[in-house]
């Protein structure tokens, strides 16, 4: 279990640190690690980094069953290139028969809070119960939403897993440079149907 105090001081001691560097101080502290996507906008950036650490990673994909064709031929083409060691957990209902007794709840519709346990929260619960990593590596970034802004590079899980998000502090600039640099594919056309809005948090972080 890591502590607060060792949190603070590792962020303190790489908030200058490339992504690699602060991927090989987390696999430093353990190898039991995991790497969560949902194959958003810029998520070949933190797969490439980490398994280019790291070979074989697991690679935790909760897939919500609502994504656009255009993020599912991008994941396929980012796991193909990646040649990436991916476990997929899904929700145990499917979201044709989702559709037809509940619909998408708007954020405000009481529903709202049992679609996003079926479609998100279990599903990762399952996944994190099966792997139970001590290090998570997620591509989170400041200036997303106002929690995010205030974990830094380094936090902890509600769970006591050491979260770790590489590119905290690059900008989309920075990360398209990076992507055109690896060679790596990007796509805009996602949909996260637990959000109304960008900035909107996930449910998985705060």
């Amino acid at each position: 279990m890591f502590t607060e105090t060792q949190i603070e001081a590792l962020n303190k001691s790489l908030e200058k640190a490339t992504p690699s560097e602060i991927i090989k101080k987390a696999l430093e502290l353990s190898e039991n690690v995991v790497v969560t996507t949902n194959f958003r906008p810029y998520e070949a950036a933190i797969l490439n980094a980490v398994s280019s650490e790291k070979s074989k990673t697991p690679v935790i994909w909760c897939d919500t069953g609502y994504n656009t064709p255009q993020t599912y031929k991008h994941a396929e083409q980012v796991i193909k290139d990646l040649d990436l060691n991916v476990f997929l957990y899904v929700p145990k209902q499917t979201s044709s028969h989702r559709d037809v007794v509940m619909g998408i709840p708007s954020v405000d519709d009481p529903k709202h809070a049992e679609f996003t346990e079926q479609v998100k929260l279990e599903p990762f619960r399952r996944a994190m119960e099966e792997h139970q990593p001590k290090v998570w590596f997620t591509n989170l970034r400041q200036g997303q939403t106002a929690f995010r802004n205030s974990i830094g590079i380094f936090s902890l899980s509600k769970d006591g897993v050491l979260k770790v998000s590489p590119f905290y502090y690059w900008s989309d600039e920075k990360l398209d440079a990076y992507l055109e640099e690896h060679n790596l594919p990007n796509e805009f056309k996602y949909f996260d149907p637990t959000k109304a809005l960008a900035n909107r948090e996930c449910g998985l972080h705060a």
